[in-house]
């Protein structure tokens, strides 16, 4: 049986989509009335312990999507608690959902990097994909305003960004042929890298790409109502990217497709 975990996310529900059909796939998530795909529900929440024992019961593929909407340390207790439970429940082989290696530089790399410690170093099989950066992400943290600026501090930067339907495309197909990619890390970054201008262009020649300073993007961040963990997040996000540390592109994409990649420019303005 596979056990699709957070498909109630945006990226769990692409690949709940992508599965629908099987008939040995269930899907869990801490909020089941969200669910409205074919497939079979299990009520599973990392922040609650007595879901997962049941949850993970008669599992062999676990694809665990990552719980990263908080502070480290809640991350990784959520993570720790899945794959406890993994074990004890008799799960062979857990597919992992990470952060592309050169997110290091990224504010909520260390969740991602202690799990893939704690699943390498685990009773099961394993395969971890390291996912690039949406482009639909950049698309949203780089809108024009509404005088038709994008001032996002991305300064000369790109971003080897991805199409969240080709992240669900690679999960889905790793995920129901789990033997064959035991072991192996994938780096599943974007074949075109695009920055502020890029974007401004694709939106039309009345939009200009004026960034203003990371302090400018704190401040507004900051008055925008956003949770306290997340400020830092998505300005260190800026500051990997304008600093050139997320542009770096490849082909392990492509490889599990076995097709190209959906343009990351469109996507970001889908």
């Amino acid at each position: 049986m596979i056990l699709v975990t957070g498909a109630a996310g945006a990226l769990g529900t692409l690949i709940a989509e992508r599965l629908a059909d099987r008939d040995d796939t269930v899907l869990g998530t801490r909020e089941p009335q969200r669910l409205k795909a074919p497939l079979p529900v299990r009520h599973i929440d990392f922040d609650e312990p007595g879901t997962l024992a049941g949850g993970f019961e008669a599992v062999d593929v676990l694809l665990l999507i990552s719980a990263g909407y908080g502070e480290d340390d809640t991350v990784i207790a959520r993570h720790g608690a899945a794959i406890d439970a993994a074990e004890k429940a008799g799960v062979g082989h857990v597919v992992y959902t990470s952060l592309t290696t050169d997110g290091d530089h990224l504010p909520y790399a260390l969740p991602h990097r202690w799990t893939e410690r704690r699943l390498q170093a685990s009773t099961m099989d394993w395969t971890i994909l390291r996912n690039g950066l949406y482009a639909e992400l950049l698309g949203g943290i780089a809108a024009p305003s509404a005088d038709e600026r994008i001032t996002a501090p991305l300064g000369e930067g790109r971003l080897a960004a991805v199409a969240r339907a080709d992240l669900a495309d690679a999960a889905a197909h790793v995920t129901v042929e789990a033997p064959a990619h035991a072991g192996r890390i994938y780096e599943l970054v974007g074949e075109q890298a695009i920055g502020g201008a890029d974007l401004a262009r694709a939106h039309g020649p009345h939009v200009t790409y004026e960034p203003e300073t990371l302090a400018q993007a704190r401040t507004r961040i900051a008055a925008s109502g956003a949770e306290p963990f997340q400020v830092p997040m998505l300005v260190g996000t800026y500051s990997a990217i304008a600093t050139g540390f997320m542009s770096r592109t490849g082909g392990d994409l492509r490889q599990l497709l076995g097709r190209a990649p959906h343009c990351a420019l469109t996507a970001a303005l889908a």
